[in-house]
Order: structure tokens, then C-alpha cells, then sequence
């Protein structure tokens, strides 16, 4: 991998994150709503599952910081930057990054570190597409990022089921015409789901859905009113910037 550039100053300057160089996955607007999704309880795990360079994890140790954070990423150059940047943002005591294939079987993820029932809250931006839906990035990197292996989407949901406590929280974002997979992979693990759609902007159709649920929970089903990213002029809208600059929502 090349060397990355200077850090990015992200979620308003809090975080100094290096991250891959430009061609590789680099953490934007749907790691920063999924950073904004909970709001943990003190000495919660928050588990951040294949979480590149760290952005989201490290999000919640700013954000929260009597919270405890897993970071996950099997890619062990990717790894190293996010321990980079654990340790250039001062979380080294309550932060770790634990180099894991999600979609492995489950013996070789516990080798690994990843035991059953470890996180409180999980949350995740899993690959968007499977091999033959798209053309793969011709930038490793990318395409890893970009593209399911092995059993796909189900496969990850049931790593997370592994790794969430009962009673834990799962968030998930991914795109909107792949609300009914996902729906299909939380059934019979996860409950009390709630979907909120994602616009660009308000005269266009939803191009990502975030999504909530509760481990083993029979809680009803939820539509949430959508969040719409920029105004009619292109400039992100107030509740939109508020979550990129780390701020708590308007009024």
C-alpha cells in the first residue's frame, strides 16, 4: 500500500484519521451517520465491525468517552493505520483493533478475538455488493471494501448476532434497494427495527437506508421520517452538518 497522505481532519476537526490512499475506501458521509446512530451508556462496547481505518469506533471514544470500542478489520495493512490512529488521538487505553475475517467461521474468528456476546453496541458498513452485481474495482483495496465473498450479507449478520449481547444494538447502513436483504438477514436474530431512508436531497429517491435493531428483541417494526442530506442549493442541510461536525442536532 502506499504511504497514506497527511491525516484528515473529520467530524469537525475532533478526529486527526489517516487514511488510505485516494483509490482505496475512505470514510465519508455514511460512516458519519452511523458514528451518530447511538449514544452509548457508560462502559458500553461499542463494536465497530470492518472498520477500515477506524473512523466510526473512534468517532464514539470522542463523542463518548467513558465508552469502550473493538475495532475489526481483516486487512492487516488497514489495520495498522487504524492503530495509527488510535494512538493519534490519544485512545490507546480504552480503544483496540483486532485483525479479523467477519465472514470466517466462527472458531477462527474466537482465535482471533472475537468471543460471543463482547460488544453492546455494533456497528457496521458492510461490503454493497456481491461479485456478479457490479464490475469490481480494479484497486484491491476498494473492491475488498466494496465486495461480498463467501455467504454475503447473511453471513456478516450472523457474525453480528454472534458478537452483540443480548439485548444489544445493531446499526447498519447500507443501500436502499437492499432494504429487503437486510430485513431477510435480521429476521429471527434481531427485532424492534427501525429504518430511516437517506436522501441526497429532497426531490430524490432514497440512495441509503440506517438501520436499528435489538438482538433477539420482538419489538415492532419502525419507518422513520427520512433524513435528507443537502438543500436545494447543494450545501448540506442543518441537521446534516451538525452530524458531520461532531454537534449535537438542531432544535
Amino acid at each position: 500500500m502506499p504511504e497514506p497522505a497527511e491525516p484528515d481532519l473529520w467530524l469537525g476537526g475532533r478526529l486527526r484519521l489517516r487514511q488510505q490512499p485516494r483509490g482505496g475506501h475512505r470514510a465519508g458521509t455514511d460512516a458519519v451517520l452511523l458514528a451518530r446512530l447511538f449514544e452509548p451508556g457508560p462502559d458500553d462496547v461499542v463494536c465497530d465491525l470492518g472498520a477500515g481505518t477506524g473512523a466510526i469506533g473512534l468517532a464514539y471514544a470522542s463523542l463518548y468517552p467513558s465508552c469502550r470500542v473493538v475495532l475489526v478489520e481483516r486487512d492487516d495493512a488497514v489495520a495498522e493505520l487504524a492503530r495509527e490512529n488510535v494512538r493519534a488521538n490519544g485512545f490507546a487505553d480504552r480503544v483496540e483493533v483486532v485483525e479479523a475475517d467477519v465472514l470466517a467461521p466462527g472458531a477462527r474468528r474466537r482465535a482471533a478475538g472475537l468471543t460471543s456476546d463482547l460488544a453492546d453496541i455494533l456497528v457496521t458498513n458492510p461490503p454493497f455488493f456481491e461479485p456478479t452485481s457490479h464490475r469490481p474495482s480494479p484497486i484491491a483495496a476498494r473492491a475488498s471494501a466494496h465486495t461480498f465473498v463467501g455467504d454475503g450479507l447473511d453471513c456478516w449478520l450472523r457474525t453480528c448476532a454472534d458478537l452483540l449481547r443480548p439485548g444489544g444494538r445493531l446499526g447498519l447502513i447500507h443501500r436502499a434497494d437492499c432494504l429487503p436483504i437486510c430485513l431477510d438477514g435480521l429476521r429471527n436474530r434481531f427485532g424492534g427495527i427501525t429504518v430511516r431512508p437517506v436522501h441526497a436531497s429532497a426531490e430524490r429517491p432514497a440512495i441509503r437506508v440506517l438501520i436499528s435493531a435489538v438482538k433477539g428483541s420482538r419489538g415492532p417494526f419502525s419507518l422513520l421520517a427520512p433524513m435528507i442530506l443537502q438543500d436545494a442549493s447543494g450545501r448540506f442541510t442543518a441537521e446534516a452538518d451538525a452530524m458531520h461536525r461532531g454537534e449535537p442536532p438542531p432544535s
